[in-house]
C-alpha cells in the first residue's frame, strides 16, 4: 500500500511540476516526426498481465519499397537519440504509473514475445509490478548483457524494500544526468533476447 501511494503521488507530482517539458517534447515530437506523438506497445505486467505502455515517439514510420519498416537505426532520428540519451521518452510512462500499470521502481516491462523464452528463474521477474528503473538499469541499463538483467531483476524481487527503492531512483536521476549506459555496443538500445542457449 505504501509503495502504490508513494507511486500514485510522486507520478502525479512530477506530471505536474513537468508539464512544460511534456508540452514541449509533445510539440517537437508532433513538427519532426508527425503523429502519432506517442509509441503505444504492449507489455507484461505483474503475473504477465498485458498492459499498453506508453513513450515519446523516436523514430519515424520509414519503409522499404516492400512496405517493410526500416531496420531501427535507420529510422531513429537525431531528436529521438537525444530524447532516449535523456530518458525523455519515458516520461509518458508516469500515466502508466498514476493508472497502476508500472511502479516508480521494478524490472523493465520487456517484449511479450519473450514471455515463452523465459527459464522459470528468469520469469520470477513477473512476481512483482514492473518499473520505469529497475535494479538492472542503476547497474549497467543497456549495457550488461541478458543475463547479468535477469540477475538484477530477480534479486530486486527478493529484496525490494521502500528504502531501497528510495536509493535506486537517486542512482537512476544520476545516471540520467551522465547518460549512461544508454546502449549495448554496436546497438542503438539492446540486441533481442533469443532465450537461453
Amino acid at each position: 500500500m505504501l509503495k502504490r501511494l508513494f507511486d500514485f503521488m510522486v507520478s502525479l507530482i512530477l506530471l505536474i511540476i513537468l508539464s512544460p517539458l511534456i508540452v514541449t517534447v509533445t510539440i517537437m515530437v508532433r513538427l519532426i516526426m508527425g503523429s502519432p506523438v506517442l509509441f503505444r506497445q504492449q507489455r507484461p505486467g505483474l503475473h504477465a498481465k498485458p498492459f499498453f505502455l506508453y513513450k515519446f515517439r523516436t523514430m519515424t514510420n520509414r519503409r522499404d519499397v516492400g512496405g517493410r519498416l526500416l531496420p531501427d537505426e535507420m529510422r531513429l532520428t537525431k531528436f529521438g537519440s537525444f530524447l532516449r540519451r535523456y530518458s525523455l521518452d519515458e516520461l509518458p510512462q508516469l500515466i502508466n504509473v498514476l493508472r497502476g500499470d508500472l511502479s516508480l521502481v521494478g524490472p523493465r516491462p520487456l517484449l511479450m514475445e519473450y514471455l515463452p523464452l523465459y527459464s522459470p528463474e528468469q520469469a520470477r521477474r513477473h512476481e512483482v509490478k514492473p518499473g520505469i528503473t529497475g535494479w538492472a538499469q542503476v547497474n549497467g541499463r543497456n549495457a550488461i548483457s541478458w543475463e547479468e538483467k535477469f540477475r538484477y531483476d530477480i534479486w530486486y524481487v527478493d529484496n525490494c524494500s521502500f528504502l531501497l527503492d528510495l536509493k535506486m531512483l537517486l542512482i537512476t536521476v544520476i545516471n540520467i544526468l551522465r547518460s549512461e549506459g544508454i546502449s549495448q555496443e554496436g546497438q542503438i538500445t539492446a540486441e533481442k533476447f533469443k532465450g537461453n542457449r
